[in-house]
């Protein structure tokens, strides 16, 4: 909603609007003429104004319901981008279960740092950039298109790629995968007959799509293959294959496997659009990762490091998990905090076997993301199984509560890895809050 907010004032749209907390995207929105209020109020609306809502904004919002009351006209936040995306420039979209963010965002950065001036609007801060949505003159526009609440069919890129389906979003999606997959498949055959959809040759739910000749990438068997992969402790390098033919070679400061899909799938996304790779490849070397993807936000007394990172599916623990490989010979902790509850209750099992890759696990209370709690599904609970086939501990309370509780038990050297969509990001903050109270 942010980054709709922004790419608007700047093509001169005066915006308003209403969040539940201050944040940093509010303070930038600000700083760029929007008049931001905390709290919902129909006071806040004026009457004379477009009403653009996030699937979260439910018809009881009181703001809502004067909108309703005036009659004015009301759009989902997929509507707006859909309508942004159609001015006039070639639209690259980003899809899939997982990765959308740093996809979208590693296109945006590249293209941006080889001077193409895109425009784009994506789920996370740019690094070293610092913003999500930005609107420009040059010919790429790159966006992260969203599958949780069926939306994804309103847009029309002309390139797309899809990173990875997986069951998720139960809540919305009642038949789990196949949902996903219908959805999907009616996204596609909507497109234009000469787009471009790339998809992940590696992953079960991406090739059961119909409906055009795709473009593939993987490991093993596609188009584009990523091949000779080494791991190091500060970077990795694997070469680009297309067809069979050597194309490039690459070098990411990304971890984990699932970065190398990830900025694979970019770069056959920007060849796929004709963009001379030369230009842009020195710039995946530099990226960072978006923000709140396995980024550092601290580090304590005695050299204990703290990360943030959203993943809140199973598939994407794991794979930020696996990242931690790298920190050969330390002790590696990982804070989850469940983001809804059906996600728990649909998911559980898989959440059961996703930390295998840590020493120890902190559960925290749900995060219930405006959902009512389901019965017999918490974290203790959970908890409760997880130790029996892994070190864990439930400790409740609010994250700063978390945070005096946890920080006690650290030790020199050790590694912190706070997870989840909610309130977890504000751990090292916390964390570093207690420890200056300590120390004082």
């Amino acid at each position: 909603m942010s980054g709709l907010a922004k790419y608007l004032l700047e093509n001169g749209y005066e915006v308003s609007g209403s969040d539940i907390n201050d944040s940093k995207y509010i303070d930038k929105l600000r700083d760029l003429g929007a008049k931001v209020y905390i709290g919902h109020d129909e006071k806040n609306l004026p009457e004379d104004c477009v009403v653009v809502a996030s699937t979260a904004i439910k018809e009881n919002n009181p703001e809502m319901q004067k909108a309703r009351r005036l009659g004015l006209t009301v759009l989902h936040r997929s509507d707006v981008l859909a309508k942004l995306s159609k001015m006039g420039k070639f639209f690259i979209g980003f899809s899939g279960t997982h990765g959308k963010t740093t996809t979208s965002g590693l296109c945006a950065y590249v293209l941006e740092k080889a001077g193409l001036e895109p425009s784009y609007v994506v789920g996370g801060m740019l690094p070293d950039i610092g913003t999500n949505a930005h609107s420009q003159n040059g010919k790429f526009f790159c966006a992260e298109l969203d599958e949780s609440d069926g939306t994804i069919v309103k847009y029309s890129p002309d390139v797309v790629v899809v990173n990875n389906l997986e069951a998720d979003h139960l809540d919305f999606y009642k038949n789990g995968l196949q949902s996903i997959i219908e959805t999907f498949d009616e996204f596609i055959s909507n497109l234009k007959p000469d787009a471009k959809v790339l998809i992940n040759n590696d992953c079960k739910g991406a090739v059961q799509l119909t409906g055009r000749n795709f473009i593939t990438y993987g490991l093993n068997d596609a188009d584009y293959v990523a091949k000779n992969i080494e791991y190091n402790e500060d970077f990795t390098t694997f070469d680009i294959y297309y067809k069979g033919e050597f194309l490039s070679d690459m070098k990411i400061c990304l971890k984990g496997q699932h970065n190398v899909y990830n900025s694979l799938a970019v770069f056959a996304a920007l060849k796929e659009s004709c963009v001379d790779t030369d230009l842009v490849k020195p710039h995946f070397a530099i990226f960072e990762g978006m923000g709140r993807r396995f980024q550092k936000v601290c580090e304590l007394a005695g050299g204990i490091s703290v990360y943030d990172d959203y993943a809140h599916h199973p598939t994407e623990i794991k794979a930020t998990l696996s990242s931690v490989k790298s920190f050969k010979g330390r002790n590696v902790i990982a804070v989850f905090q469940p983001h809804r509850y059906t996600r728990l209750a649909n998911l559980w099992n898989d959440f059961l076997n996703a930390f295998d890759d840590v020493n120890h696990v902190v559960v925290t209370d749900v995060y219930a993301a405006s959902e009512a709690p389901v019965e017999g599904i918490n974290s203790e609970k959970f908890t409760e199984e997880l130790a029996k086939r892994h070190s864990a501990e439930y400790i409740s309370g609010n994250i700063k509560e978390v945070a005096k509780k946890l920080l006690p038990k650290l030790k020199s050297g050790d590694i912190v890895i706070g997870l989840g969509a909610g309130t977890i990001t504000n751990l090292g903050k916390e964390l570093l809050s207690k420890e200056m109270v300590n120390a004082s």
